[in-house]
C-alpha cells in the first residue's frame, strides 16, 4: 500500500507540473539557482575543471541529452522551475544578453569558502550583484554592463526592478564541498585540525552571506540543508562500514544544518519582507535509505551506472547504466538520480513537512 501510494503521489506530482507550465501563466517571475552539482546545470561545462558532466550516461533521460547535470535527468532545480512555470535557468556562464526569467549560477565543486576547490559561493553571489544591480562594480565589471543595462531598460526604474527582484524565487544547495572536499580530507586541508566540528560548521553558516543577497532585492529564498553525506556510495565504501552510513560524518554534517535552521529563522524575524525557507531533505533522504519500498525505491545504497574506482568516483563515460534508473536513490557516488530529485522537489514544492515554515507553494503565494 505505501508503496503504491508513493508511485500515485509521484505521476500526480508530475502530471500536476506538466499541466501548470503548459496551461498557466508563471507563478514567479524567475528563479535564480545557487549551489555545487546537485544544481549544476552545464557552468562546469565552460569553465577550465575537470570536474563536468558533459558526457553520457549523465543525461541519459534529459529531454536535451547531455547538459552538464550531475544527474540522469532533472535536478531538484528543475522541477522547481517547472512547478513555477518557468524555462529551466540556463547556465549564467553561457548567456551573452539578458535573461528575464533567472539563470543558474550553480557549479560543480563550488564551496562556501573560498580554499574549497576552485570557485567558492561568494564569487557566484557577486556575479548576480553585478548582473542585477544598478551601479555596484560597474566600474570594476564592465564586460557585464550591458546585461545589467538591458536590465534596467527592460523594467524602466529601479522600483520595477526591485518588485522583479522580490518576486522571485532564489534556491540555494550548498556546503556539501565544503566537507567532502575540504573537512574530511585533513591530509590536503588543515580545516579539521584548526577547526572543531561545531567550530567548523558555524564558520561555514557565517560565510553564507544571505543577508548580503537580500539586500540587493531577494527576499523569497529556499535554503536547502545537507543530506546525509555519510550515506554517500563513495563514503560507505572508503569508510569500509560493511554497506552502512558512516555515521560520525553524518554527525558532522547535523552541526551545519542546525546552524543554517537558527540562521535563517534569525534572518527571516529581522529582515522586514523577506521569508528563508529552510528544505530539511536530510531526514527526507534517510529515511528512503533506510526505508526504499515506502518511496517507490529498491536501491538505496549502490550507484545506477558504473564508476570510477569501485564506486567512490563519477560515472565511467558512455557506459551503459542500469534499466531500472527510477528504483535507485544514486546516480553516481555522490548525486542523486532524477527519481530521488523529484522525491525532494515535490515533498518541498507541496507537502508540509519537508520545507518549514511553509512550502513553495505557499512562498509563491505571498
Amino acid at each position: 500500500m505505501d508503496l503504491l501510494l508513493s508511485l500515485f503521489c509521484s505521476i500526480i506530482f508530475l502530471h500536476f507540473l506538466s499541466v501548470n507550465s503548459r496551461d498557466s501563466p508563471p507563478l514567479a517571475p524567475a528563479l535564480y539557482v545557487f549551489g555545487d552539482s546537485l544544481f549544476d546545470s552545464g557552468n562546469n561545462n565552460l569553465l577550465p575543471t575537470l570536474t563536468r558532466a558533459n558526457y553520457l550516461p549523465y543525461g541519459v533521460n534529459f529531454p536535451g541529452g547531455v547538459t552538464g547535470r550531475f544527474t540522469n535527468g532533472r535536478t531538484v532545480a528543475d522541477f522547481i522551475a517547472e512547478y513555477l512555470g518557468l524555462p529551466y535557468p540556463p547556465p549564467s556562464i553561457s548567456i551573452h544578453g539578458t535573461v528575464l526569467t533567472g539563470l543558474n549560477y550553480a557549479s560543480g565543486s563550488c564551496g562556501i569558502l573560498p580554499e574549497t576547490p576552485r570557485q567558492n559561493f561568494e564569487e557566484e553571489m557577486v556575479h548576480l550583484h553585478v548582473a542585477i544591480s544598478g551601479s555596484a562594480y560597474h566600474e570594476a565589471i564592465t564586460h557585464l554592463a550591458k546585461n545589467r543595462s538591458n536590465l534596467e531598460k527592460e523594467y524602466g526604474s529601479k522600483k520595477e526592478l526591485s518588485a522583479y527582484l522580490s518576486r522571485s524565487i532564489f534556491v540555494f544547495s550548498i556546503g556539501n564541498n565544503d566537507y567532502l572536499n575540504n573537512y574530511l580530507q585533513p591530509h590536503q586541508y588543515n580545516s579539521s585540525h584548526r577547526y572543531t566540528p561545531q567550530q567548523f560548521a558555524q564558520l561555514l553558516v557565517d560565510s553564507q552571506g544571505l543577508k548580503s543577497l537580500y539586500n540587493l532585492g531577494a527576499w523569497k529564498l529556499v535554503v536547502f540543508e545537507l543530506g546525509p553525506l555519510g550515506c554517500l556510495p563513495s563514503t560507505i565504501r572508503k569508510s569500509r562500514s560493511g554497506g552502512k552510513c558512516a555515521e560520525e560524518t553524518n554527525a558532522l554534517i547535523s552541526y551545519f544544518n542546525n546552524g543554517v535552521g537558527a540562521m535563517l529563522k534569525n534572518l527571516t524575524s529581522t529582515l522586514s519582507g523577506s521569508t528563508f525557507i529552510f528544505s530539511q531533505v536530510n531526514w527526507l533522504a534517510y529515511d528512503a535509505m533506510v526505508n526504499p519500498s515506502e518511496y517507490g525505491l529498491k536501491d538505496t545504497r549502490n550507484p545506477c551506472c558504473t564508476t570510477w574506482l569501485n564506486g567512490t568516483l563519477s560515472s565511467i563515460p558512455f557506459l551503459e547504466p542500469y534499466p531500472n534508473r527510477s528504483e535507485y536513490f544514486f546516480w553516481d557516488a555522490f548525486h542523486i538520480t532524477e527519481a530521488a530529485c523529484s522525491l525532494i522537489a515535490a515533498r518541498c514544492i507541496t507537502g508540509s513537512s519537508a520545507c518549514v515554515p511553509m512550502n513553495i507553494k505557499a512562498l509563491v503565494q505571498i
